[in-house]
C-alpha cells in the first residue's frame, strides 16, 4: 500500500552525506560505483542479501534521477519493471509513487505482450528512490569521486587473472571491498556535444568518471572498449505552446501499479495528467539538413540507439517522413514538456529554429537545449552471466556500461549484478537467470552471448517464450525464487506471493472441476457465444477462454464455488487464455534448460581440441567463451553440428574424467582439480 510519507529532500542530503574520510579505511562487501537505476538497484539488492554495502556517486543530490524521459516501462519494459519488483527491486514502487499519467501499451495484442508505462514526476521519483536507499539497512550512501579500482593478484583456487580488492577515490583514499560494482551509465570517459562544442562530461552540469577508471579497466584488465552515444531533446516551456494544435491523449481511467505489493498508485485517476500528439513538418527536415555542418555529434561513427533515435538520424534515415512527437509532462508541477522524438545536438539557435517549425510549437521557448553524450562501454561478452567479469574477480558490470539503454535495462542489470556481488562477498556461489524463466534472463544472455553493436533495448519479440513471461505473472516466476534460493526478496513480499500462488491454484482447480456439457453452459450463461449442438463436456477453464467469458461472469452464475476468488479475476482470464500455449511451450522449455545445465569448462582450449569445428567456430568460441551449451548455441556462426561435436565431446570429457575419478578413488588417491 502506498502509504509512505518522504522526509523533505534536503534532510534526505543531510542525512545521507558525509565526508570522505569517515570511511576512509572501512571495509565492506560490496561497493557500487554510480548512483544512477543501475546502481541504486544494485546497491539495495546487495543490502537485502546481507551484505554490508557502499554506494559511491558524484552527487547525492542526483541520486535517482531521471537523467532524460521522465517515463518507465512500456513494451518489453514494462516486463521488466514487473520482474525487478517481483525480486523485491525499487523502480516499481517508485514509479507507483511519483506516477502522473499511467497506461497500458499494446492493448490490442494478447496480455502477454502489454505493456506498463507510466510518465513521472522527476522531483518525486527521485525523492522516493533517496528515501528506500536511505531507510535500507546495511547500505551506505557516500559523495565522492572513484579515480581508478584496486587491482591485485587473482586467487588461484578461482578463474581470473586479476583481482578487484575496492576503489580508490579522488584523494587517494583507498576502501576495501570483497566485490565491485560499476554502474557508471554515460559517465564512463563522457564527452557532451552540442553543435561543434565539445566538452567532458556524462550528463549537463556533471563531469564525467575518472580516465583513470577506464584506463584501469582497458590496460590493466585487458576488458575490449567501446564507444556508444546517445541523447536528449531540449525542454520545452508549457506555456509557450499552443494546445489547441495537438491531440490530447488521456491516461488510462483505472491506473495499473507497477509493484505487486500495490493495489493502487498514488496519483489518483482523476488527477492524472494528459500527454500531447503531434507531428514534424517538412521544415523540420530543411532545418536538420541546413545544420548538418554544424552538428559534430550526428558527423560520427559512434552508433547511437537504434530505437531511439534523433531527430536527425530519422530525418537522415526516412526523408519525406513525418514523425511524431509526445509532449509529456515532466511532473505535476512542472512547467516543462519533454518533447519525446525530438532528441537533438544541432546548435541551440537551430533548435529553436526546428521546434518553431511545428504547429503547435510555433512561439514556443526552449528552457534546456538537446544535447548528445558519447561514452564508453565494455563489450558484454566479456562477462558471465552473473555479470561478472570472466577474467577478473570480484568485478560486476550493470546497465549503459554493458551496451544497453534505458533506465528498465539498466535496473534489472543492476539488481542481478547487486545480487552476484553479495553472494561473491559472502562465499555464496553466483547465480543466472534463464531465458526460459524471466526477460532478466533474456536481456543478460543477449548480452553475455552475443554482445551489442548499438545500444542494446528490450522488446517482447526477443523472448521466445513470452506467452509464459507475461507481466501478470512475474512474482509466481520470481518472488519464490528471489526469497528460496536468491535470498533478495523480504518475507512480507514472499508471504504475499505464496498467498497470490496459493490462491490462484485453487481458483484454477475449482475452475477445472465446474464441468457441464455445452448446452448446459449455454443455458446458465446465455450471452456466450457458442454452438447449443456441441456435445462436449467443458470445464469452466475451457469455457473462460472464450473471448465474450470473463471470470466475473462465472463467478456471478457459480458463487458458492468462484466468488472468493474474485480478486484474481484478471489474472484467471490471462491464465486461462495462455494455458494451451504455456502447455505446447514446456517441452521445448525443459529442452533449453536441459542445454542451460550443462556447463562448459572454462579452460577448455577451443583451438586445439580434437573435435570437427571449422576455423571460425573455434574461434568465435575461443573469444566469448560461452558458460553453457545453450549459451553457445545462440551465438551468431555457431552451426547446429558444431554444438553436436561440442556436446559429444563435453560428454565424453566427463565420462572419461568420472571414470579416472573412480579408478583413483578405487586406489584412494584424489584427482588434481
Amino acid at each position: 500500500m502506498l502509504t509512505k510519507r518522504l522526509p523533505p529532500l534536503q534532510s534526505l542530503l543531510l542525512l545521507v552525506s558525509r565526508p570522505h574520510s569517515h570511511h576512509a579505511r572501512q571495509q565492506f562487501d560490496v561497493i557500487v560505483v554510480g548512483g544512477g537505476h543501475a546502481g541504486t538497484e544494485a546497491a539495495a539488492a546487495a543490502a537485502r542479501m546481507g551484505a554490508e554495502t557502499l554506494l559511491v556517486t558524484q552527487k547525492i543530490h542526483t541520486v535517482g534521477a531521471l537523467s532524460c524521459n521522465p517515463s518507465l516501462g512500456g513494451v518489453g519494459k514494462g516486463q521488466l519493471v514487473k520482474e525487478v519488483d517481483a525480486l523485491d527491486g525499487l523502480c516499481g514502487r517508485a514509479g507507483d509513487w511519483a506516477g502522473i499519467h499511467f497506461s497500458i501499451l499494446n492493448r490490442r495484442k494478447g496480455p502477454a505482450v502489454w505493456g506498463p508505462r507510466a510518465q513521472l514526476d522527476r522531483q518525486r521519483y527521485r525523492e522516493f528512490i533517496q528515501s528506500e536507499l536511505l531507510s535500507t539497512p546495511r547500505l551506505t550512501v557516500m559523495e565522492g569521486s572513484v579515480e581508478e579500482l584496486l587491482v591485485t593478484e587473482p586467487n588461484p583456487e578461482k578463474p581470473g587473472c586479476h583481482r578487484v580488492t575496492g576503489i580508490c577515490l579522488g584523494s587517494n583514499q583507498p576502501i576495501s571491498a570483497s566485490s565491485v560494482v560499476l554502474t557508471t551509465g554515460t559517465f564512463l570517459s563522457g564527452s557532451l556535444f552540442v553543435g561543434q562544442t565539445t566538452s567532458p562530461g556524462g550528463r549537463i552540469g556533471d563531469a564525467p568518471s575518472s580516465a583513470g577508471l577506464s584506463y584501469t579497466l582497458r590496460e590493466r584488465l585487458g576488458l575490449r572498449i567501446g564507444r556508444l552515444r546517445t541523447g536528449t531533446p531540449p525542454r520545452i516551456v508549457k506555456d509557450s505552446v499552443d494546445l489547441s494544435l495537438v491531440k490530447l491523449h488521456l491516461p488510462d481511467s483505472h491506473p495499473s501499479p507497477f509493484s505487486f505489493l500495490n493495489t493502487h498508485t498514488r496519483c489518483k485517476p482523476e488527477e492524472q495528467l494528459p500527454c500531447y500528439l503531434t507531428f514534424t513538418t517538412p521544415g523540420v527536415e530543411r532545418v536538420v539538413r541546413e545544420s548538418l555542418h554544424v552538428n559534430c555529434h550526428i558527423q560520427q561513427d559512434t552508433k547511437g540507439p537504434r530505437y531511439c533515435p534523433s531527430i536527425e538520424s530519422r530525418v537522415l534515415r526516412f526523408p519525406g517522413r513525418s514523425h511524431q512527437v509526445w509532449l509529456e509532462p515532466e511532473g505535476m508541477t512542472s512547467d516543462l514538456f519533454y518533447p519525446q522524438g525530438l532528441s537533438m545536438t544541432m546548435p541551440p539557435d537551430m533548435q529553436l529554429r526546428l521546434i518553431r517549425e511545428i504547429p503547435a510549437m510555433h512561439r514556443a521557448e526552449i528552457h534546456t537545449p538537446g544535447y548528445g553524450v558519447q561514452y564508453d562501454f565494455v563489450c558484454p561478452t566479456q562477462l558471465s552471466p552473473a555479470l561478472q567479469v570472466k577474467n577478473t574477480q570480484g568485478l560486476f558490470l550493470a546497465g549503459q556500461i554493458n551496451g544497453t539503454t534505458g533506465y528498465e535495462e539498466a535496473a534489472a542489470q543492476g539488481l542481478w549484478a547487486g545480487v552476484n556481488a553479495a553472494r561473491c562477498a559472502l562465499s555464496l556461489p553466483t547465480m543466472a537467470l534463464s531465458r526460459t524463466e524471466s526477460y532478466i534472463g533474456v536481456l543478460i544472455d543477449d548480452l553475455v552471448s552475443r554482445g551489442v553493436t548499438e545500444p542494446y533495448r528490450m522488446f517482447t519479440s526477443r523472448a521466445e517464450f513470452r506467452t509464459s513471461l507475461r507481466p501478470d505473472n512475474a512474482d509466481l516466476r520470481l518472488t519464490l525464487k528471489g526469497f528460496e534460493e536468491v535470498g533478495c526478496v523480504s518475507s512480507v513480499r514472499y508471504q504475499e506471493a505464496v498467498r497470490v500462488k496459493n490462491t490462484l491454484q485453487d481458483a484454477l482447480l475449482a475452475l477445472q472441476a465446474l464441468t457441464l456439457s455445452a448446452p448446459n453452459w449455454k443455458k446458465t450463461l446465455p450471452d456466450i457465444c457458442m454452438s447449443k449442438v456441441k456435445s462436449t463436456i467443458l470445464t469452466g477453464m475451457d469455457v473462460l477462454q472464450y473471448n465474450d467469458m470473463s471470470f466475473e461472469m462465472l463467478a456471478s452464475a457459480f458463487p458458492e464455488c468462484l466468488s472468493s476468488y474474485k480478486e484474481f479475476s484478471l489474472r484467471l482470464k490471462i491464465e486461462a487464455v495462455y494455458k494451451p500455449h504455456c502447455d505446447l511451450n514446456k517441452k521445448e522449455i525443459e529442452r533449453i534448460q536441459k542445454e542451460e545445465n550443462m556447463s562448459l569448462p572454462q579452460d577448455i582450449d577451443y583451438l586445439s581440441i580434437p573435435v570437427s569445428l571449422s576455423q571460425e567456430v573455434r574461434e568465435i568460441l575461443d573469444r566469448v567463451r560461452p558458460s553453457t551449451l545453450g549459451a553457445a548455441t545462440r551465438l551468431e556462426g555457431i552451426t547446429p553440428a558444431a554444438i553436436v561435436s561440442l556436446f559429444n565431446y563435453v560428454q565424453f570429457t566427463k565420462s572419461q574424467r568420472m571414470k579416472r575419478e573412480e579408478e583413483l578413488c578405487a586406489r584412494n588417491v584424489s584427482l588434481p582439480q
